[in-house]
């Protein structure tokens, strides 16, 4: 030998070697886990196995590192399959002779694979049981033992390791058997999947106490002992029993969730979602009872998305009420459906209408009949509350005043602040017009949750995420924190449809319904969690029963209720308030400044140097004759002061219309400028800037409409300088142009008092 390596030839054979062997091990090569193949397991937040589908070759493999199975394990396999894998090269002769010796005199088998040749075996499907199949797999053990390292070829074994019928390696086999990931294998748990492989058909099969599994077990554990006496302080652990599963109890939790995981994390074998188990199986247990009891008036589906707006993560979804259920389209994903949103959408106008300065929760908006060029809202009910305090038009989903701050909202409108927030598909706005604030565009669930968690989040927008390794992005800000807070306060005082008070614990929530009964919906926010809930058919089908507050809402706060009752709503977060928030206290009959004269004040949010609040001018002190009942000029004999309201022509008519009589009484002229000043007219319709169309065919006249103070009782209404008619303050003149072309529009009283504006209109086929 020592002549050998000091031969010149030595060297060289010897360093050819090494190049060969290192050109072998660098030269590029597919993983042993891409070899085979891997089943794809979806977990839930708390790691809980939703789904585990099969690996392409119609096993269920799940590729696990060997940083990832427990060492337990690790340590149980080497010893009672391998005590010598780090040493030999792939093939152990000794345990070869020393099985061929047993079988060619008959004693008992014993197997002489090394963990590279049964890997080997299952890797290339070699028949092992002849000299040549023997020889063919040693080969291939060296040949993996040349390209793989050590490490690599112990995580291929564990992985691809049979545990019976279709079950393959430790990460598949530890979930179902024993309902956890091989990374928290007990010591019980760890010496039965280290013995099963060596006969998978008798050691799983058997059903009740496995005597042979038992067997090999003790077998394992006695080995293991007197390689390490310490082990022996587990003895107990040992023979604890164990209550294995099998695939029929593997899980299949959030269907539709898990479906769009797996179709969006293509490639990926594991994936570790944001979904709150216990939170998916309340949302989807409330949902079936309340369904089930509502079956006789059509309600057979629903659709619901629970976020925490914390972190924007997706902790619930319910695509359907039942995945199966082929009657009513079940597998379809109704939380990612475009849909017409119905009244959902109106708190965004408020919130806007807060930011730029129109209102604060005790404006009070006018309910009246109203026409926005040739657009004309109705509310729900076909009726109007008439005079009406911001909030309170809000919680009652009132139409003609939120269409009524839609259009004098300045940019962004709401159709910008849907394309900001990540609203997709929108149409133009033209397509849309006014009608896009009473749910004439669609919207999904997801886009739904994203716009109030804008609310929660005050007035910040990010991205949802359905994965834990997925950030939501940094987050854009759309709505000062001051709207944002207001807005949610306001909905806050939406009345539950079961008490008749607002509900407690806090909630924000809003209705919404759709044109033609096909779409129900309740959105809201409550703690750190925004919930949208959804009912109807997923065939677009018509029932009269589909009203938010009646079909939607009590399923959105059963919800709530037993998310709390089960405490897994922690609350909302410590939030200080937005730094130009104020309180005030206001007139309640006019959300102005109280003056000495107002008999009833309310407090109110304010934001500094926005919210726009004025004095209150409408109750007047008058000196009354008590014998006419007329109103007569300073203190006089039988005359006694009287504070009155003063409401201008527009408001009086509204008053009329809601059946709410106000009593009126004209100022007297008693020789004051201001007299003669007040009440002026003020034009209402057409809006000012706004270019109108009109249809050559069969066009459409537009509405003049202006309010004036109570001396004013006629209007009069020019266009240029050609009279086109009068009418009482309050009262609408049809006018229908004669041109394209730009018009000077006034209205003037009888007393010469007018305003003026100028209109543009415009001629379309």
């Amino acid at each position: 030998m020592k002549l050998w390596v000091k031969h010149p030839f030595a060297h060289v054979l010897i360093a050819l070697v090494a190049i060969i062997v290192i050109a072998i091990r660098c030269w590029p090569h597919s993983t042993l886990a891409q070899a085979v193949g891997s089943s794809r397991a979806v977990y839930a937040q708390g790691g809980e196995l939703m789904r585990l589908t099969l690996a392409p070759d119609g096993q269920y493999r799940l590729w696990v590192p060997l940083a990832r199975i427990a060492p337990t394990l690790v340590e149980a396999v080497l010893t009672y399959e391998d005590r010598y894998f780090f040493w030999h090269p792939g093939v152990n002769p000794a345990a070869l002779v020393r099985s061929s010796w047993n079988m060619a005199n008959g004693q008992r088998r014993q197997g002489g694979s090394t963990l590279t040749m049964q890997l080997a075996r299952r890797l290339y499907g070699i028949d092992s049981r002849s000299l040549g199949g023997k020889l063919a797999q040693s080969a291939a053990a060296l040949w993996l033992e040349l390209r793989y390292s050590k490490a690599d070829l112990l995580e291929a074994y564990l992985n691809t390791a049979p545990y019976g019928g279709n079950i393959e390696g430790v990460g598949a086999a530890s979930l179902i058997y024993f309902g956890h990931a091989a990374q928290t294998l007990s010591l019980p748990e760890a010496l039965t999947l280290a013995v099963i492989p060596q006969n998978p058909v008798k050691r799983v099969a058997a059903k009740g106490r496995n005597v042979e599994l038992q067997q090999a077990r003790e077998r394992l554990w006695a080995q293991w002992v007197r390689r390490d006496p310490q082990l022996a302080r587990h003895a107990p652990d040992v023979s604890l029993a164990l209550s294995a599963q099998g695939r029929s109890a593997l899980p299949f939790v959030a269907p539709h969730a898990t479906d769009m995981l797996m179709a969006q994390e293509h490639g990926k074998s594991e994936i570790r979602s944001t979904l709150n188990l216990p939170m998916q199986r309340t949302l989807e247990r409330i949902m079936a009872q309340y369904l089930q009891s509502h079956a006789d008036i059509g309600l057979t589906n629903a659709s619901a998305l629970l976020l925490d707006a914390s972190t924007m993560q997706v902790r619930a979804v319910v695509g359907s009420a039942d995945y199966r259920n082929e009657a009513i389209s079940g597998q379809v994903n109704g939380t990612l459906a475009k849909r017409s949103p119905g009244s959902t959408l109106k708190p965004f106008i408020y919130a806007l209408a807060l930011e730029q300065g129109l209102m604060h929760p005790r404006t009070v908006l006018k309910d009246a009949p109203t026409a926005f060029g040739p657009y004309a809202p109705e509310n729900f009910d076909g009726r109007f509350a008439g005079p009406i305090a911001a909030q309170d038009a809000l919680i009652r989903s009132r139409n003609i005043p939120a269409v009524a701050l839609a259009a004098r909202l300045s940019k962004p409108g709401l159709y910008d602040f849907l394309k900001l927030s990540g609203v997709g598909r929108l149409q133009s706005e033209q397509h849309y017009g006014l009608a896009l604030v009473l749910g004439g565009g669609e919207v999904t669930m997801e886009e739904l949750a994203s716009l109030y968690a804008t609310l929660a989040n005050g007035g910040a927008s990010a991205r949802l995420s359905y994965t834990q390794a997925e950030a939501p992005g940094a987050p854009l800000q759309l709505l000062s924190p001051e709207a944002a807070y207001i807005t949610l306060e306001m909905l806050r005082q939406t009345p539950r449809p079961d008490t008749g008070g607002p509900a407690r614990p806090a909630v924000a929530w809003k209705t919404g319904t759709s044109w033609g009964f096909r779409d129900a919906w309740t959105a809201g926010v409550f703690g750190r969690h925004v919930l949208v809930v959804w009912v109807g058919n997923f065939d677009g089908s018509s029932n009269p029963a589909l009203i938010g507050v009646d079909a939607a809402a009590p399923l959105f706060l059963r919800m709530v209720d037993a998310l709390r009752a089960q405490r897994l709503d922690p609350g909302e977060l410590a939030m200080s308030l937005p730094p130009d928030l104020r309180k005030v206290e206001v007139c309640a009959a006019t959300g102005g400044l109280p003056d000495a004269l107002c008999p009833v004040q309310v407090s109110t949010w304010f934001i500094a140097g926005k919210s726009p609040i004025q004095a209150s001018s409408l109750h007047r002190a008058l000196w009354v004759d008590q014998r006419s009942g007329q109103p007569v000029c300073g203190p006089q004999p039988h005359a006694r002061r009287e504070v009155v309201e003063q409401w201008g022509s527009d408001m009086q008519q509204l008053f009329r219309k809601a059946g709410l009589a106000r009593k009126v009484m004209a100022v007297p002229d008693c020789g004051t400028a201001a007299a003669s000043a007040e009440g002026a007219p003020v034009i209402t319709s057409p809006l000012r800037g706004v270019s109108y169309q009109l249809r050559m065919k069969n066009p459409e006249p537009l509405l003049l409409r202006a309010d004036a103070g109570s001396n004013s009782k006629t209007l009069f209404w020019f266009a240029d300088d050609a009279l086109l008619g009068r009418a009482r303050p309050g009262e609408s003149l049809h006018w229908l142009p004669t041109a394209a072309r730009r018009y000077a529009l006034r209205a003037v009283d009888e007393q010469g008092r007018a305003d003026s504006r100028e209109v543009t209109v415009e001629l379309v086929p």
